[in-house]
């Protein structure tokens, strides 16, 4: 997969866009990935198995998806601009994908502040006529909060690096976040859109005490017929500080550079 990897980012370039707009559903022996760089003040370089991949993928950016042979992928995240890979600032590490999945990598800080990633897996499950799929990750540095939609809590106590998700019928919601328990928004209102067949994904990231909170907003196309049994969540990949980074982080990256796809995250001061 290096070939093509390394053929797509002579090839293409990141284009600056919106929300990313939602993607098909995972090709057949495929398997989507995406990825979001949530850590503000750090850009780095990503190398794939010893090959510069991206230069300067930033704080907000949102690539992909790219759609990947099933398999593992060795990738190192480096300063950027470093001349090699020979000292990485996170990694090397193996990340595996899976046949029929769709994945996105986030690189975030932990609620505590320390910089992590984690890889959560999109529901692309069936929506029913008329209904899309709202999804909430909490990938900032901050407490538990609650989500409000159209004035109303609609998932309370989130906590990093967490996300709850719901059915709803497809329209435009004013979204906005506040600290558990609390009322006043640290984040929005925004209008957040949830359209049939998709599921619309928002991520809180960033740092409360920083005061640089922010919004990226993703939609991954819902697949007619799916197995009711691929389901939605994190892939564990936090717990290892350093290495976990790394993985989640150059691969997307690597991804998004090679095919050219990389779109620029919705950024909602809240």
């Amino acid at each position: 997969m290096r070939t093509s990897i390394m053929a797509g980012v002579a090839a293409g370039t990141l284009l600056a866009a919106g929300a990313a707009a939602p993607a098909f559903a995972v090709e057949d022996g495929k398997a989507d990935l995406s990825v979001l760089h949530g850590i503000p003040g750090l850009t780095v370089d990503v190398y794939v198995n010893g090959a510069l991949t991206l230069d300067d993928f930033a704080p907000g950016d949102l690539a992909g998806p790219l759609s990947l042979d099933p398999g593992t992928y060795s990738v190192a995240l480096t300063a950027s601009d470093a001349a090699d890979d020979s000292a990485p600032v996170l990694g090397p590490i193996d990340l595996p994908l899976a046949e029929g999945m769709s994945y996105t990598a986030v690189a975030h800080l932990m609620a505590n502040g320390d910089p992590t990633a984690t890889l959560f897996t999109n529901d692309i499950s069936e929506t029913a006529s008329g209904e899309g799929r709202l999804t909430v990750r909490h990938t900032a540095a901050a407490p538990a909060v609650d989500v409000w939609a159209d004035g109303a809590v609609a998932f309370s106590s989130l906590e990093n690096p967490n996300e709850m998700m719901a059915d709803l019928p497809a329209a435009t919601y004013e979204a906005a976040v506040s600290l558990a328990g609390e009322t006043d928004p640290v984040l929005g209102p925004a209008d957040v859109p949830v359209e049939e067949g998709s599921n619309t994904i928002v991520y809180a990231w960033g740092s409360a005490a920083d005061g640089n909170l922010a919004l990226a907003v993703q939609s991954v196309a819902t697949h007619t017929g799916m197995p009711a049994e691929v389901s939605a969540g994190t892939q564990g990949l936090a717990a290892d500080g350093d290495a976990v980074p790394v993985g989640v982080i150059v691969l997307g990256a690597a991804a998004l550079a090679a095919a050219g796809l990389a779109t620029r995250a919705v950024l909602v001061r809240r």
